[in-house]
């Protein structure tokens, strides 16, 4: 009897033991955590049942490029930003194309041997590229989604990296330094300026700063979006965002304003719009379906709107007035059946008029809940980046699409999402010039 006691004993301590190293091994990375990481990481890739974050359900059965009507196209070449399998597996990869989707030039790139001292290296192999920017001699700027930005040269070799979370957009002012939203490491309750506290934020928050960055990767300005609101009167929009889930205890999640892009308004459109001035900048808060004008100097919110669109992103500058905005339109159906799909709006904030430039009776379905770019060509047509659906877009002013490319499915039920496509008046023989234009930059990336 004594002996079988002593057995369950043994075996419950040892189930003890088990439990509390294996809590131990989980908080603090002991062994064998890596090992059991990199295997769970692994099988998630290559099961069905638990695709990448980086895949979405497969919408197109075609891919490839279809030129519709070749004619009306703004000439130049397209570069295009997703994850692509190479011979390592799944990599971000930046791809610049040609009409007929024929890559003219490539940058594949590792978030881990890019930023090796990342602190999240746990998860950084699962970041994906948000924003980009091309300089006509094949200089490359792309940030990781919560990582950090890099610039690389054309044949990717990093110039200079800024191993902070950024994410989303690079916008390039005319004076050579870029706007870039970022993130604070760790959700926070308090701030400089609300050291008891934000007001109505009882848990702890993402602290989102607008990031001016200089040409060689120098942080000139920070600029707190959350200050921003509560010294412009516009907190209230945080209340009207999240009113259902408030209760007395706010908002019942850390991730308040979801910044996705910055762009300042340059001197050559400035005289366009009577509220602004050289330099202002433009603001998307997503979670709040919030957009804003602001005066980086004195912090003073010159315009705001939040309608007519939800969950919005891409907000341009467009010439007259007017200010375009990408809207997700994002309801609870698969394909945005509800409100018809995701739409190009225009505002004109002197005048409060409103416009919907895309979609029109000539249109063809178009929608992502999330995510989604667009850019308003030289020509008159608009570029429109479906991501959800790994699928980009030329359209007319009339809503007629002349050109279609579908990225490569990742299997027969999802593809990879395309997080930007951009259009940039380059050739052939503008890139025969680059160092290292017959290959990729595969191997100096990595």
């Amino acid at each position: 009897m004594r002996s079988s006691a002593a057995k369950v004993a043994f075996v419950g301590a040892l189930m003890v033991f088990s439990f509390l190293y294996g809590f131990g091994a989980r908080a603090w990375g002991w062994f064998p955590n890596s090992v059991i990481e990199q295997a769970w990481r692994q099988a998630k890739v290559v099961s069905p049942l638990h695709p990448p974050n980086f895949v979405k359900p497969r919408v197109y059965e075609r891919q490839g490029a279809r030129q519709i009507a070749p004619a009306k196209m703004q000439p130049g070449l397209t570069l295009v930003t997703s994850m692509w399998k190479g011979p390592e597996g799944w990599k971000p990869e930046v791809r610049l194309m040609d009409r007929s989707g024929q890559t003219v030039h490539k940058w594949r790139l590792d978030p881990r041997r890019l930023f090796p001292d990342s602190l999240d290296q746990r998860r950084i192999g699962r970041r994906y590229i948000h924003g980009s920017h091309l300089e006509p001699d094949g200089t490359l700027l792309v940030n990781f989604g919560q990582v950090g930005t890099v610039q690389v040269d054309a044949c990717g070799r990093p110039q200079w990296r800024l191993a902070m979370r950024s994410h989303h957009s690079i916008e390039r002012a005319e004076d050579g330094t870029y706007w870039i939203p970022g993130s604070s490491k760790t959700p926070r309750r308090t701030l400089p300026t609300h050291p008891d506290g934000v007001p109505g934020l009882d848990k702890p928050v993402y602290h989102e700063p607008i990031v001016h960055v200089s040409a060689d990767g120098t942080v000139l300005d920070r600029l707190n979006v959350l200050d921003l609101l509560y010294a412009n009167d516009l907190e209230r929009y945080i209340a009207e965002a999240f009113q259902p889930q408030a209760k007395d205890k706010g908002p019942q999640t850390k991730d308040i304003t979801h910044m996705n892009d910055v762009e300042p308004l340059s001197s050559s459109l400035a005289d366009e719009y009577p509220l602004f001035n050289t330099g202002d900048l433009l603001v998307s808060l997503r979670n709040l379906d919030l957009v804003l004008v602001v005066d980086p100097d004195t912090r003073r919110v010159k315009w705001h709107a939040d309608d007519p669109f939800l969950m919005q992103h891409d907000p341009d500058f467009l010439g007259n007035g007017w200010v375009g905005i990408f809207d997700n339109a994002s309801d609870f159906t698969f394909r945005g059946t509800m409100l018809g799909g995701s739409r190009i709006v225009a505002l004109q904030p002197h005048t409060d008029s409103v416009e919907v430039r895309f979609p029109t009776a000539q249109s063809d379905s178009f929608y992502t809940a999330a995510q989604g770019k667009w850019q308003q060509l030289s020509n008159g047509n608009m570029l429109l980046t479906e991501s959800r659906t790994g699928r980009v877009i030329e359209v007319t002013p009339e809503g007629r699409t002349v050109w279609e490319w579908i990225i490569a499915p990742y299997s027969d039920q999802y593809v990879p999402a395309v997080t930007q496509a951009t259009r940039y008046a380059l050739t052939r023989t503008d890139i025969a010039d680059w160092p290292c234009s017959s290959v990729d930059s595969t191997a100096a990336a990595q």
